[in-house]
């Protein structure tokens, strides 16, 4: 009977810790609220990866199989709408800057990374909306490997960067990333199941 509550208690804390400390970043005392906003919701965006796996695989405890893909699906959605915000309050505080970075032109290498995952994660709800037209082999091969893309594009980008996110926090939160997309495909690949 605890277990679940010492797992849901470790995770969630362990997700809001670094939105508190985002929270708490002295970058953030001359910006505009815009700004504050779009760093913000990278900073959920990245948060929220953490779970896909973990939602996909059926690993939250209390959670079956079944609601976890379609919370999946959900968190999904809310993560392309947590990255279209990112991009777009971005947008608004320097339209040159995302110009460029959409061009591959920045000069701030982070930037490509940041993009390269803005893509495949668009890429990925595409692939979700035509998912039964497509045979199984096919869309999952294609969704790992859009998956896989996905979180080295977003911890390279955010390791890069100097912006929102505390050092500590995001370092803590790219190795939880890696560890559970490990554990996750360990599983998947051992036991064979179907995602």
């Amino acid at each position: 009977m605890m277990r679940p509550v010492l797992v849901w208690g470790a995770l969630i804390a362990v997700l809001v810790w670094p939105l508190v400390m985002a929270a708490n970043s002295p970058l953030l005392a001359w910006r505009d609220p815009v700004y504050i906003v779009a760093g913000f919701a990278g900073v959920l965006a990245m948060v929220l990866l953490v779970l896909q796996p973990l939602l996909a695989a059926g690993l939250l405890p209390g959670l079956p199989l079944m609601r976890g893909r379609l919370a999946h699906r959900w968190i999904g959605a809310t993560l392309v709408l947590a990255i279209v915000v990112h991009v777009g309050g971005l947008w608004i505080t320097s339209p040159p800057d995302v110009v460029d970075a959409l061009l591959f032109a920045s000069p701030t290498p982070f930037s490509v990374w940041g993009v390269i995952a803005m893509w495949a994660v668009f890429a990925t709800a595409i692939l979700a909306v035509v998912r039964r037209r497509l045979r199984y082999r096919m869309w999952r091969g294609l969704h790992m490997g859009l998956a896989s893309v996905i979180v080295v594009g977003c911890i390279v980008h955010a390791l890069r960067i100097d912006g929102t996110m505390e050092s500590v926090s995001k370092i803590a939160l790219s190795l939880l990333l890696i560890t559970v997309v490990a554990v996750v495909l360990t599983r998947q690949y051992r036991g064979g199941s179907r995602p």
